[in-house]
């Protein structure tokens, strides 16, 4: 690692999904080799990089939030703002006119090249120039194998075992900002979870835009997740997000038999109707996967299901939103990630189909899968009163101090007084359901 007689302060700031999570890990390792120290004060920062996410629009307008923020902050002291990840890649000429404090864009790929661009825009600062730092360029073979990530405690711990994706969902950026599939090595990947095993975390999450599309020589995401889930030290291994179009019956197998690999698994369905889904080019029709649905759950019925829902695709009728209402209905997920149509610059979506389903209908329909997906998940979670699950500590709950709070193996909430029961994380505690809500279940030991 190089050192600096004054090292500049870094301050990150990530948004969107844990992926980005994880890269800002991969950043911090890689800032962090150059002498660069990171705070968590972005008053005290010289550095302020955000993170960002291109696939919803509440991440954008959260993000130029942020920035109009830092435009006061910029006009007093000098400071290097920088965007990273996605919408670096997606938004590259709008940032970069019509956002003149923004010094560095680096997209997914180009982390490597982050100290350099840094140091530039210093410089130019210091000289009076306005020139800036831009890396956006996607590869076909990064995947930051030799990088370890520089993680900051806790319980889980994230390896992405994979980068960018081929689906191309006509509703989707990620193609188009984090690449092609490529699969990292599985002995790098298995190194990595044996130095998160030795650094006392207990779970892993393994990550991928399509983690059923993995190949690495004879290695499939089956035979992967069952050696990760076999390191000395890990209790319990996740892993998102799974396509309905490919999910292979060994991957199934290896969740029903593994006793560390969590009985979780994460299916997004995006649509109910098969027009829709046809137009959102996701290679699957209603009954495909309603059929995955029902395998899953004829080989282990406790498995929990959640989902990922669009309300208001191009052209969507009242007749094909009634399709997928119907559908959670039939499946009864656990819980599921509802969202509202937002167009998304270069996705084919936004090339071939107009936006036309009107802003109050998309939030009509949000409004009425929210609801039901409430009412569903209330009574799921019932299911488990008078149960007695093993529970992973995490901490304590955001709510009370006084509380304690941690996941079942089907990642579920769970909180119980810490009166009663003194816990630690990393713990698992047995324990025992007494009441549940939509979103949680209530606890009392043993």
């Amino acid at each position: 690692m190089s050192t600096r007689p004054n090292p500049r302060q870094v301050h990150i700031e990530t948004f969107g999904c844990q992926m980005n999570e994880y890269d800002s890990e991969l950043v911090r390792t890689l800032l962090k080799r150059e002498g660069y120290v990171f705070t968590e004060d972005r008053e005290c920062a010289d550095v302020i990089l955000m993170n960002t996410c291109a696939i919803r629009e509440n991440a954008h307008a959260k993000v130029y939030t942020h920035l109009s923020d830092l435009k006061a902050l910029k006009k007093t002291r000098p400071l290097v703002v920088g965007v990273l990840g996605c919408m670096a890649q997606n938004l590259k000429e709008e940032l970069t006119v019509k956002e003149p404090l923004v010094d560095v864009l680096a997209g997914p790929d180009a982390y490597r090249r982050l100290p350099m661009l840094i140091d530039d825009a210093i410089r130019a600062q210091e000289q009076g120039l306005g020139s800036k730092g831009l890396a956006v360029d996607l590869s076909e073979y990064e995947t930051y194998d030799d990088v370890t990530p520089e993680r900051t405690g806790g319980v889980n711990a994230w390896i992405a075992v994979m980068r960018g994706c081929d689906n191309f969902c006509s509703f989707c950026v990620v193609p188009y900002t984090r690449g092609r599939e490529r699969s990292r090595d599985p002995q790098g990947i298995l190194d990595e979870a044996r130095r998160i095993a030795d650094q006392g975390f207990k779970q892993i999450t393994l990550l991928g835009q399509n983690v059923n599309s993995y190949r690495s020589g004879d290695w499939d995401f089956a035979r992967l997740i069952s050696a990760v889930a076999d390191v000395p030290g890990i209790e319990r291994v996740r892993f998102t997000s799974p396509h309905p179009k490919d999910f292979p019956r060994s991957l199934l197998e290896a969740v029903v038999s593994h006793p560390r690999i969590c009985k979780h698994i994460h299916l997004p369905v995006q649509s109910g109707n098969d027009r829709i889904l046809g137009m959102m080019n996701r290679t699957y029709t209603r009954a495909e996967y309603l059929a995955l649905v029902d395998e899953i759950r004829r080989m282990d019925s406790d498995i929990v299901l959640t989902t990922d829902i669009i309300a208001g695709f191009c052209s969507e009728s009242d007749a094909e939103f009634a399709d997928t209402y119907r559908l959670l209905e039939t499946v009864r997920y656990h819980s599921a990630f509802v969202f509202l149509y937002s167009e998304r610059k270069h996705t084919i979506a936004a090339r071939k189909f107009p936006d036309d389903v009107p802003a109050e209908v998309k939030s009509q329909r949000v409004t009425a899968l929210v609801e039901l997906q409430r009412r569903i998940s209330t009574e799921r979670n019932r299911e488990y009163l008078g149960r007695t699950l093993p529970v992973l500590v995490e901490g304590d709950a955001k709510k009370s101090h006084l509380q304690g709070m941690g996941k079942t193996d089907g990642n579920i909430t769970v909180i119980w007084d810490k009166s009663t029961l003194p816990s630690q994380p990393g713990q698992t505690l047995s324990l025992s359901i007494y009441d549940a809500s939509a979103s949680t279940l209530y606890a009392r030991p043993v």
